[in-house]
């Protein structure tokens, strides 16, 4: 996925089981995802946000 931030930067997120880091994605009845853990950039933009129902929650 491309940063919310609007700096272009691409992200990507391990959601596989063995990896690590890792990340959990849920997915609610409306179609929303749900990221968890946060997702923070330590280069670049340095954002830091969550992803919860399908919006993007800044630190």
């Amino acid at each position: 996925m491309r940063c919310p931030c609007g700096c272009g930067q691409m992200i990507e997120l391990l959601i596989i089981a063995e990896a690590k880091p890792r990340w959990d994605v849920s997915i609610d009845a409306k179609g929303r995802p749900t990221l968890t853990p946060s997702v923070w950039l330590k280069k670049g933009c340095r954002s830091h946000f969550w992803i919860r129902g399908g919006r993007i929650h800044w630190c």
